[in-house]
């Protein structure tokens, strides 16, 4: 089995340590960052199974370093943030993050939503995770046949690869997941708790809606010819998305 590496960047050193004593004692591989530029190297030079990013750092601030990040990595990012407000969540969803946990945080909130994501990433990838797959993601795997044609789209459930009428298309671990659990399942509305209750693999909660509704625009941004006037996702009101 592999370890699965996880790269922690705060500018505050106790707040590094306490999560790099927290996590490394449920048996992940620690590194850490103490700042935005820092990271960027880290990630350049290292695979990382999560990547736990804080919002106000000295310099390159953590949605600019998450931006940068996502233009090589898909790893999950989780922002640890004490900005709570609903607008510095979204922004965090669309520079490229997962996950958003507030400080002060829960330890065992923060252990579990990290080996959510963790796990997650290693299903989709491919990989022989060392935590516990759920029973759902198990099953996906072995009901692989082949790419998958949708309108323009061909998805590969081997490779993990997105192509849209040829060229290959970026997508974070969240958005693919997001984007198989719905072609898959053609013509079925997804309400946004569905949703979040099958890709995050967690209990809905409030607030979650917007989580939901932000990695929406994000995959429409990247899979839709014109994302204001969707046609592979469709919104409907007040019930959920599909795709047809």
């Amino acid at each position: 089995m592999n370890t699965s590496r996880i790269l922690i960047v705060d500018d505050n050193p106790e707040i590094r340590e306490i999560i790099h004593i927290l996590l490394e004692g449920e048996g992940f591989e620690i590194r850490e960052a103490k700042d935005g530029r820092q990271a960027l190297e880290l990630a350049e030079s290292l695979d990382f199974d999560l990547i736990i990013l804080d919002i106000m750092m000295p310099g390159i601030n953590g949605y600019q370093t998450c931006i940068e990040i996502r233009q090589n990595s898909n790893a999950p990012i989780l922002f640890l943030s004490a900005r709570t407000k609903d607008s510095d969540k979204t922004l965090g969803f669309s520079s490229g993050g997962d996950d958003y946990l507030a400080k002060p945080f829960s330890y065992n909130e923060l252990i579990s939503r990290a080996k959510a994501l963790i796990r997650r990433y290693q299903v989709y990838r491919g990989k022989d995770a060392p935590l516990t797959s759920a029973p759902g993601e198990a099953a996906q795997k072995e009901e692989h046949r082949g790419p998958l044609i949708f309108h323009h789209l061909k998805i590969d459930e081997e490779t993990e690869a997105v192509t849209s009428e040829g060229n290959p298309l970026v997508l974070t671990d969240t958005e693919y997941a997001m984007l198989l659990l719905l072609v898959k399942h053609r013509g079925q509305i997804f309400s946004a708790q569905h949703l979040y209750e099958s890709v995050w693999n967690e209990p809905y909660y409030y607030g979650a809606n917007n989580t939901v509704m932000v990695h929406i625009r994000n995959l429409r941004l990247k899979i839709e010819k014109d994302p204001k006037n969707p046609l592979l996702i469709k919104t409907v009101w007040g019930k959920g998305y599909r795709c047809d």
